[in-house]
This record gives C-alpha cells, sequence and structure tokens, in this order.
C-alpha cells in the first residue's frame, strides 16, 4: 500500500517526503512542478537512498490523476498541491480558486472512485482570519479570511467537513500551519520561490546574498511587539514534515472522523528578532529599511499547539537559530552548486 502526495516536489512536500522515506514507507509524488524544480526528485532520493514513482501530472488533469490511482494500490494522500502566494492570489483569483479547489475536487471525486478515504490537508493559519486574539486555537474555528489563498485553504476545509458528514467512513486530518522556514540539514533541499518572494526568509536570503541592497521592514510602530515591528509564528520546515507523519500515523490509529490541528511553536517572532538572528548564526549583514505598513498585516499571532503535542505527541523542536542557519546553508550550497 502507498502513501501519495500531490505537491510532493515543493518546498514543504519534499521535506515531509524524506521524512516519509527515512521510515521506509512507500510513497509516490504528483507534482505539476510549477512551484518546484525537478532537480529536487534527484536530491530528495540522495538524502534518503531511497526511490519513489514521480508522476507529472497537474491534479487538474482527471484523466492523467486517475492512471496514478489505477496503476497503483494508494491507501492514503498527503495534499500539498496547490498555488500559495497570497499576493499573486489577490491579483488572480480565479487562478487560485480553480487549481486549489477544483484541483482538490478532482482528487477527492478519484479518491471516492478508488475507495481511497484517508487524507491529510495541507491547510494555512491563514483560515482563522483575524479573531481579534494574536492567539490561534483550533476551536476559534475559520474566520473572515482576508485573501483569495486563504479563502481556498477555508473552502477546501469545509468541503471536506461537509464530505465527512455525508461519508463517515473518510479519516481526515487538517493542517493548519503558521510560518515554515528553514531547509534540509544537508543543504539539498529548501525553499526556492519562484519570481519575487512572498514571505520574510527568503528576502532575507536575497539580501545576504547580495541579490538586493536591502530588506523593506513594513512597520515598527506595531503594538504589543518587541521591537514595533510584525511578530509570526515561524516553525522549521523539518519539524512541520514531521507533523504530516504524526497526523499520518492518528489517521492509521482512528476508524474516522475529521481532526484538526496547528502546528506552530507557540512563539511569536518580530521581523528584526529574525534578521538579527540571521545575522548572528550566519556571520552575515540583513541591510533593512522601514517602511510604511501594509494593508491587512496584523501586529502579532501565533499558534497555540497544546493540541498537537496532546494527541498527535507533536512537538516543534528546532529553534530560530536553526531555522536561520539551514536557511542560509541550503543558499550557500547551492552556491557553490
Amino acid at each position: 500500500m502507498s502513501i501519495l502526495v500531490t505537491g510532493g516536489v515543493g518546498y514543504i512536500g519534499s521535506h515531509t517526503v524524506v521524512e516519509l522515506l527515512n521510515r521506509d514507507e512507500d510513497i509516490i509524488i504528483v507534482d505539476n512542478l510549477v512551484n518546484s524544480k525537478p532537480e529536487a526528485i534527484n536530491r530528495i532520493k540522495k538524502i534518503t537512498g531511497k526511490d519513489f514513482k514521480f508522476y507529472e501530472v497537474d491534479i487538474l488533469d482527471e484523466k492523467k490523476l486517475e492512471n496514478v490511482f489505477k496503476e497503483n494500490n494508494i491507501e492514503s494522500v498527503i495534499h500539498f498541491a496547490g498555488l500559495k502566494a497570497v499576493g499573486e492570489s489577490v491579483e488572480k483569483p480565479l487562478e487560485y480558486y480553480q487549481n486549489n479547489v477544483a484541483g482538490t475536487l478532482t482528487l477527492l471525486k478519484i479518491m471516492i472512485k478508488y475507495n481511497c478515504k484517508k487524507i491529510v490537508f495541507s491547510s494555512s493559519a491563514t483560515v482563522y482570519g483575524d479573531p481579534g486574539t494574536p492567539k490561534y486555537i483550533e476551536e476559534l474555528g475559520r474566520g473572515k479570511t482576508t485573501n483569495p489563498y486563504g479563502t481556498t485553504k477555508s473552502m477546501i476545509e469545509q468541503i471536506l467537513e461537509d464530505l465527512y458528514i455525508s461519508d463517515n467512513s473518510w479519516n481526515i486530518a487538517i493542517l493548519r500551519y503558521f510560518n515554515p522556514v528553514g531547509a534540509h540539514e544537508s543543504g539539498l533541499i529548501g525553499e526556492e520561490p519562484q519570481g519575487i518572494p512572498n514571505n520574510l526568509m527568503p528576502f532575507i536570503m536575497k539580501v545576504a546574498n547580495k541579490e538586493l541592497d536591502h530588506l523593506n521592514v513594513f512597520g515598527n510602530d506595531y503594538e504589543g511587539t518587541k521591537d514595533g515591528t510584525g511578530a509570526r509564528d515561524y516553525l522549521h520546515v523539518v519539524d512541520l514534515a514531521i507533523g504530516h507523519i504524526k497526523a499520518l500515523e492518528k489517521l492509521d490509529k482512528e476508524k474516522n472522523g475529521v481532526f484538526v490541528y496547528n502546528l506552530g511553536t507557540g512563539t511569536a517572532y518580530t521581523v528584526l528578532e529574525i534578521v538579527e538572528a540571521f545575522k548572528k548564526v550566519n556571520n552575515v549583514d540583513v541591510p533593512y529599511k522601514i517602511a510604511p505598513r501594509r494593508n491587512g498585516d496584523l501586529a502579532i499571532y501565533y499558534a497555540d499547539p497544546t493540541k498537537a503535542e496532546k494527541e498527535l505527541g507533536w512537538v516543534a523542536k528546532r529553534g530560530i537559530e536553526e531555522m536561520c542557519r539551514d536557511s542560509w546553508n541550503f543558499v550557500i550550497s547551492n552556491m557553490r552548486g
């Protein structure tokens, strides 16, 4: 029996595949390579010394995706595939709804046809919207999302819940994660955003390697943060990957249900704390300028990861220095070829 990983060549997907292979799981990857690079496939094999099946397939292509199920005995799915840039989603909402929501519907339809009813879904803290409290607990539920990307995640969560109501033989884990950073300690896989980065750490690295001359820090007058800059819950991508393994283990033990978990550290770091940690750990300068606040940015938010610890036995173990060190190690390893 195999585990299908959609979007398994991407940033979080590739790290999760490594953890699965390290546990001797039988893996099949489906990825259209829009947000990823094919060399990551060989790098995963190099890290793990294991082989796996790879299909260059878009989850919107029902015929090709069904062929994957026809050719393999798939028991469960970890679903990462989707467009993921918040800013781009505002500019291209229809692409996001088509790719993320319609793609998931296609996947679920085929899963039903092949009686595969176990799925771990890659969701996001963006589904909370602005709940009016910096500490996000699962019981807050989904709020009014602030961008189409977040709305697609919220809609898919609703679809999965409705699916379970219609057929309670499904076993579903929804993982709402916060801000993944870092890279595999080997330096072989990490975050390689296509085009202009959307997140803080890739911007820091582009300044550190002199692709950009400075980092824009959007706002330094937020109340409730240590230095006035926005504060977020950052977690190491390897910890996040392990969270998916723990969720799958949970589903293997349960007969059925819908289980929702935050994956985060429970600590909010400000932009300047991240910058200073990066400079200290890597001994590299990161010039920055204070810029006006961006519309929609919250002052501070972080996960309450208590439920994941209690029910999954999952705790984020890697701190901010490891996140910064491993991020830079991936960049310099790739600069050296």
